[in-house]
């Protein structure tokens, strides 16, 4: 595979058919060069000439990357992104040999569901990336605030009377921003503050659980909006394996970038795609997950929508992750 070539056209995938060729593509270079995807295909007696389409692919269990080495060449990575999990399991990696894909990625994405990073002010209730440089969510949040080159755009955890003061100068000056945080963190700062935040735009992340808490999506989003007094509360969906993200901002689903795909896979038989709305287990094609693995079958439940995907929960036995658990 030409993979420079590759590198310069997937973000420009506009059909079904260039992204079913970009994955096939994809496909047979992970599977020649990545030894674990390479022996799971073999394990599972996949037969690699028969595989025509993008929902054909072996997905590999998102559980290797807690116990295997996933990658595709013999370099040194450039980061090390790690699962926000409970501290008695081991975490999973992701080995990254070009940050310049996952920064392209991020900014492509952001643009394509919410605008132009420049336009706003980000506020981010996300540990600092400098102090976590193995968290891809505090890392694409760097990056944001970056491309913001706003002085008041930054990380504002256990700051709260610092994030408050910022909200009121961008409201008073009609400065857009974002509010980008994990979900128990806006919660929080929501129930201690009860401030009007319709003026802007608050994203959550993280999942649903924090330690020995959890709550329902439904209800942190009905809460969010009654607290910040706000008609829309946006979400964001991604995980240190992946290199792009999901955003939940209308139509009451996540949507994904043209190079992403959301498949169901059964619960019952982890072989089997479903082609329906019913519910099962999340597999996820990312196409700029190139050096490591784009086929992977998560432990994460839901199901298809007309314009998207949505998760409902964890699968039973699964590992519990999501960055609430980073703090």
């Amino acid at each position: 595979m030409d993979i420079e070539n590759y590198i310069k056209n997937v973000f420009q995938i506009k059909t079904e058919s260039e992204f079913n060729d970009f994955a096939l593509k994809l496909f047979h270079y992970q599977q020649l060069n990545n030894k674990t995807y390479r022996n799971y295909i073999n394990l599972i007696g996949y037969n690699v000439d028969s595989i025509k389409e993008y929902h054909e692919i072996p997905f590999l269990p998102i559980e290797l990357f807690r116990s295997k080495k996933i990658i595709t060449e013999n370099i040194k990575p450039k980061a090390i992104f790690k699962s926000s999990g409970t501290t008695n399991h081991e975490k999973s990696k992701h080995y990254i040999l070009d940050l310049e894909i996952y920064k392209k990625s991020i900014i492509e994405t952001f643009k394509l569901f919410i605008g132009e990073p420049e336009e706003f002010v980000f506020l981010c209730l996300i540990p600092d990336y400098k102090q976590n440089p193995h968290s891809s969510l505090s890392f694409m949040c760097a990056e944001l605030i970056k491309k913001s080159a706003n002085p008041i755009s930054g990380f504002y955890l256990q700051k709260h009377s610092e994030l408050i003061s910022h909200i009121q100068y961008c409201q008073k000056h009609n400065q857009k921003f974002i509010l980008f945080g994990l979900s128990f963190e806006l919660l929080e700062i929501a129930k201690q503050n009860k401030m009007s935040l319709d003026d802007g735009i608050v994203i959550e992340t993280g999942g649903s659980k924090k330690h020995n808490k959890q709550i329902i999506k439904d209800d942190l989003h009905k809460q969010l909006k009654s607290c910040f007094n706000t008609q829309y509360i946006y979400s964001e969906y991604g995980m240190a394996e992946l290199l792009s993200q999901s955003y939940y901002i209308s139509d009451n689903c996540f949507k994904t970038p043209p190079w992403k795909k959301i498949l169901i896979r059964d619960k019952t038989n982890p072989l089997k795609i479903i082609h329906t709305k019913n519910r099962g287990s999340i597999n996820i094609i990312d196409l700029v997950n190139i050096y490591s693995c784009g086929f992977i079958a998560t432990n994460d439940f839901g199901h298809l929508t007309k314009n998207g995907f949505n998760i409902i929960g964890r699968n039973q036995h699964a590992t519990t992750r999501g960055c609430n658990l980073m703090i």
